[in-house]
């Protein structure tokens, strides 16, 4: 462990890595897993506990992140201590966040479109870990000069004004650019800077009264989602597994 990390990534991410690795493996297995029990193939089989209550994969998820968590508080950066507590909360965190729709939602949703919101989960978290391996600072502190890191001053108005933008980013409804923009400043800033989402709360609070924004903000919407919803779902379904169809709704005669 001590070669890696004089040989392969920057001191004290060993864990990091392990973890990042860890809770990738665990969701691709897992997914693997679940998809078998779904067409009924394989040794696998849904897990039921006392009364026939299905157990779901998010309860032992929690419990490992808990325990990985504190373990990794307790052993610090270094030794075996870290590096096995890094791989329990990332096994942990990828079995909670794959059902991630299923705790949003306080509803069996894994298989259903909305169960696409776990592996958007998966995929964005992984990509933030993955950044933050790499080198990339949380509000952009990373591109500050050795003078203005030594200028606390400067350090606090980067990180101000970055999560300033983050946020205006949230309000406008553009969640993804809003995560992405803590770890990647200038993500934030074009994100803060474009049209609101229909139906954000920005959309609601400042074009109430400007028709005209209001219907480039719903234009832009569709043109987006038109180009980017398709692979979107396409790649989730690759990665995750092709949801149930959504029933058929009938009119009822009265």
């Amino acid at each position: 462990m001590e070669w890696l990390e004089r040989n392969i990534i920057e001191p004290g991410k060993l864990p990091l890595l392990l973890a990042l690795v860890s809770f990738v493996l665990t969701f691709l297995i897992t997914r693997m897993i679940t998809r078998l029990i779904r067409a009924g193939k394989g040794p696998f089989r849904n897990i039921s506990g006392s009364g026939g209550v299905h157990v779901h994969h998010v309860v032992p998820g929690v419990v490992l992140t808990i325990a990985g968590g504190f373990g990794a508080v307790a052993g610090g950066q270094h030794g075996f201590g870290s590096a096995l507590a890094a791989v329990i909360f990332g096994i942990g965190a990828g079995l909670v966040l794959d059902e991630f729709a299923l705790v949003l939602h306080l509803a069996d949703v894994y298989w259903s479109p909305a169960g696409r919101q776990s592996v958007e989960m998966v995929v964005l978290t992984a990509a933030l870990v993955g950044l933050l391996l790499i080198g990339f600072s949380p509000l952009g502190v990373n591109d500050l000069s050795e003078d203005q890191q030594q200028n606390r001053a400067a350090v606090i108005a980067n990180i101000v004004v970055n999560f300033a933008f983050a946020l205006i980013a949230l309000f406008k409804g553009k969640v993804r650019l809003a995560v992405l923009g803590v770890i990647v400043p200038l993500v934030a800033l074009v994100a803060a800077v474009r049209l609101a989402r229909p139906g954000s709360p920005w959309a609601k609070r400042f074009y109430r009264r400007r028709p005209r924004a209001r219907a480039r903000s719903g234009l832009r919407a569709y043109h987006h989602d038109r180009r980017w919803a398709g692979p979107r779902r396409a790649f989730q379904d690759w990665l995750g597994g092709t949801p149930d169809p959504e029933p058929t709704r009938t009119l009822e005669r009265r």
